[in-house]
């Protein structure tokens, strides 16, 4: 895209920038008393098709289709939104495999993605089409494929898959060229590294499963915090206050709730900086993540409302919004 076409983009966006999701809209629709309360607000605010009998799950389908739909309209590239889509795509690896493996599979695990849904994806797998797969899964989806048929270990195939995406994701962003996917994807790896080592420590996981599952990155030293979750809570706590993660620290001392809560924040945090930016790519890359966002918060108000949670329990559940 030219320096014109960035202005134009970014403008649009700056427009659809005030018709996101607050902090205080958020916590507003926590306080209502159903789900159809929260759709009701959500559709006065023009959320989903305008249909009077419209559901949660076609609302959210339909902004998510809007989203795609502008991206596309901007001219964004989209090869930014298939590095994106990283996370989707392995996870639905990830279900093809558990399908191809299992007597009684679920078929609801999948993400709904041109190209690569449910069928595509079991065709691969049964056929051991590995070169019809994206360059950077093939060894990842070879490897977990033959060690799922081998033994049977659904944590060792998720673990293999998982790193798999941590690796290309890390590696997309940094050879993207654009400052936020490549901060994005950091943050990203970095975050899911101190979830992972953080359940590790709490199920006793052993330092070669940690090797294992953890992906290298700039921000932080992933044999350092690979000993330290090996040595404990109080060690991992200390690695993490001293090196540039004390939020992080002081949220896992505080409760596991506030600690996936500091973990998606901080991804938030790495996009908020954008909001300044007028001539880049950085600006339409940030939306689309405060759209997911936005879109995953009102699912879990949705499903917290439809199974009966407290106003309290909600609470504890909200993520900082970019609107």
């Amino acid at each position: 895209m030219s320096d014109l076409d960035y202005i134009y983009a970014v403008a649009r966006i700056r427009v659809k920038e005030k018709s996101l999701l607050s902090d205080d809209d958020i916590r507003r629709m926590s306080g209502m008393e159903n789900s159809r309360e929260i759709l009701g607000f959500l559709s006065d605010r023009g959320w989903g098709d305008g249909s009077p009998e419209e559901d949660g799950s076609r609302m959210l389908e339909t902004e998510e289709r809007k989203t795609a739909d502008l991206m596309k309209e901007l001219k964004a590239d989209p090869e930014i939104f298939r590095v994106l889509s990283y996370p989707r795509l392995y996870h639905n690896l990830k279900a093809g495999i558990r399908e191809l493996c299992s007597a009684d599979p679920p078929d609801h695990l999948y993400y709904d993605i041109e190209g690569f849904g449910r069928e595509e994806v079991r065709r691969i797998l049964r056929d051991k089409d590995y070169g019809a797969l994206p360059d950077h899964m093939r060894k990842t989806a070879q490897r977990a494929l033959e060690t799922m048929l081998r033994t049977q270990d659904g944590q060792k195939c998720d673990l293999i898959i998982d790193r798999g995406c941590l690796d290309a994701c890390e590696k997309a962003g940094r050879e993207s060229g654009i400052p936020l996917l490549a901060d994005y994807e950091e943050s990203t790896v970095a975050v899911t590294n101190i979830k992972i080592a953080v359940r590790a420590q709490k199920t006793g996981k052993d330092l070669k499963f940690l090797k294992e599952a953890l992906c290298p990155c700039r921000t932080l030293n992933t044999d350092i915090l690979a000993a330290a979750a090996v040595s404990g809570e109080a060690s991992l706590r200390d690695y993490l206050t001293n090196h540039g993660f004390a939020e992080a620290a002081e949220a896992l001392k505080d409760s596991p709730s506030a600690f996936e809560r500091w973990c998606d924040n901080r991804i938030i945090d790495a996009i908020l900086p954008q909001k300044r930016n007028s001539v880049s790519a950085g600006p339409l890359i940030a939306y689309y993540l405060a759209r997911e966002n936005e879109i995953r918060m009102v699912r879990i108000l949705l499903t917290a409302k439809a199974n009966g949670f407290s106003e309290e329990d909600i609470r504890k559940r909200i993520r900082k919004m970019y609107g």
